[in-house]
């Protein structure tokens, strides 16, 4: 888990300027995520559904940013009481009354420092689920796709993995609890099914794979993954919670992790169709971050480079798996954070090391198979949590409303339909 990776730097009662200061810079990098992800999906979107796309990930911004501050952070990262103690947390910091308190998950920093850092996280998860599903979900069923499965499938995944007396880090029996430095169980195994789940129950567009159109702007699609390997740095690095060796590990990991996914997937594709493309470029490099993001802070740099490349394998694998069996999963969101995410995870599990950082634990190759053990048996976990929670929160969402846009507003395009506008002033691009 990631607050558990922190060397102290203080006494649990000291607030140090630095720590602070160093989580909130990551807390805005990683923060700045969210749009560079909304740039990233529009490129790959039909010029009719820009807005859309974008707004889907804005939206996230708005509404989980306030429940978030409501109770979202008191329910992942406070104890809880009773039998549900190891799934969710209590009400107890609700309105974040604690925020000028010392954290106990993060020694250093405020309860305000690590709930702004941490609410990123949730802002992003959801909005990435959205590839899954941008050019027919009805905007009004995915905002309240975002306030249920926020509830539902994010924040006790959040407290199973990184609150006190997670279910999932702290097992009952003494057995090896799951280590997660920065989100791979929580955010991009939990958005990669939770967007399986959604295409399937959204259904395809009317023009599906392999009818499609090819994605409208490439450079958007470029710059969007530079800015989100950019924001990797606060998402990785800042999840050390000091600024020191282990931060400076963690972006040592993920950048040669990135870098080793994006060189796999142009070998890839220049052995399938004889050249790299760009689109593939950034494709695996952001599959690379992914893989790479719960190994961060336990293992070398040249075990990132590693989980970076297998991280690669897997993803273009997976993709061309999702294509075959016809799932509209329509930014690969499964392939490149689901299929990237498990592969860092179970990796973690084999790679880890404590010499490196004395918070984690030894993957197999150090000290025998309980911890990659303990990852596979999260993974299955998480793959049962998150389709469950996420195939009941649509189910109760087709209840009150449509799911998806009716095939005119399909056609019309959903800027037009959802918002009233359009992203350019001629329609050119189909």
């Amino acid at each position: 888990m990631a607050q558990a990776s922190v060397t102290p730097v203080a006494p649990a009662s000291v607030i140090d300027a630095a720590s602070s200061g160093f989580v909130l810079i990551s807390a805005a990098l990683v923060l700045m995520m969210t749009p560079a992800l909304a740039l990233f999906y529009s490129g790959f979107v039909r010029g009719r559904h820009v807005l859309n796309t974008m707004m889907m990930s804005f939206s996230a911004m708005a509404l989980v940013g306030v429940l978030w501050v409501l109770v979202g952070y008191s329910l992942a990262f406070s104890e809880g009481a009773g039998p549900l103690a190891p799934f969710i947390g209590g009400l107890q910091w609700a309105g974040l009354a604690n925020w000028a308190q010392p954290s106990q998950a993060a020694p250093g920093i405020s309860h305000g420092t690590f709930a702004m850092f941490q609410a990123t996280f949730a802002i992003i998860t959801p909005a990435l689920v959205s590839g899954a599903v941008v050019e027919r979900i009805n905007f009004r069923a995915w905002l309240l796709f975002l306030v249920l499965w926020t509830f539902a499938v994010y924040i006790p995944m959040a407290h199973m993995v990184w609150g006190p007396g997670g279910f999932l880090a702290h097992p009952q029996g003494g057995s090896q609890g799951v280590i997660d430095f920065a989100g791979g169980f929580v955010v991009e195994m939990a958005s990669g099914i939770a967007a399986a789940v959604a295409a399937a129950v959204v259904g395809r567009r009317m023009q599906g794979p392999g009818h499609g159109a090819p994605p409208h702007n490439v450079p958007f699609i470029l710059i969007g993954a530079g800015l989100l390997w950019f924001g990797w740095f606060g998402f990785n690095g800042g999840s050390a919670y000091a600024a020191g060796n282990l931060a400076s590990l963690a972006c040592l990991t993920t950048s040669s992790a990135g870098s080793a996914a994006a060189l796999v997937w142009m070998v890839i594709e220049t052995m399938q169709r004889g050249k790299p493309t760009a689109v593939g470029l950034a494709t695996g490099a952001v599959g690379g971050l992914v893989g790479i993001t719960p190994a961060a802070g336990f293992v070398s740099p040249l075990a990132g480079t590693l989980i970076g490349a297998v991280a690669a394998l897997i993803s273009n694998w997976a993709l061309q798996v999702k294509n075959r069996i016809g799932l509209d999963d329509s930014l690969d969101v499964l392939p490149v954070h689901g299929m990237a995410g498990l592969s860092g995870v179970l990796l973690t599990g084999l790679l880890a090391q404590k010499s490196i950082n004395p918070a984690g634990a030894d993957g197999w190759l150090f000290a025998g198979p309980s911890l990659l053990i303990a990852q596979l048996r999260g993974a299955g976990f998480t793959i049962l949590w998150v389709a469950v929670g996420t195939y009941v929160v649509l189910q109760l969402i087709k209840l009150v409303m449509p799911l998806r846009v009716s095939s005119d507003q399909e056609r019309q395009g959903l800027d037009i339909h959802s918002h009233g506008e359009e992203a350019y002033n001629t329609e050119f691009t189909g």
